[in-house]
């Protein structure tokens, strides 16, 4: 009599927790945000003055050209005479 009962009170368990599905709680993600912004840092100091460079060489003196050739003798002229008319005022 004893596993007369035993083995429906095993039966009735075993369907029980068959039927009992457990809800699946799935933790909230945290996201962390980021906070406000800092304080402005102070200005730098200001750099040194930078040195002066050193002056350039005078250059050297150019040659002295050559004298260029002599003319001829001017020629005497006809007894043509030419008038140059003055520039019209504008």
């Amino acid at each position: 009599m004893k596993y007369l009962i035993l083995f429906p009170a095993l039966f009735a368990g075993l369907a029980l927790t068959a039927c009992d599905r457990p809800t699946v709680v799935t933790p909230a993600v945290v996201v962390p945000t980021p906070g406000p912004a800092g304080p402005t840092g102070a200005t730098g100091a200001t750099g040194a003055p930078a040195e002066k460079g050193a002056t350039g060489n005078t250059g050297a003196t150019g040659a002295t050209g050559s004298t260029g050739a002599s003319g001829e003798p001017g020629k005497s002229g006809g007894s043509t005479v030419i008038i140059v008319p003055p520039e019209p005022a504008r």
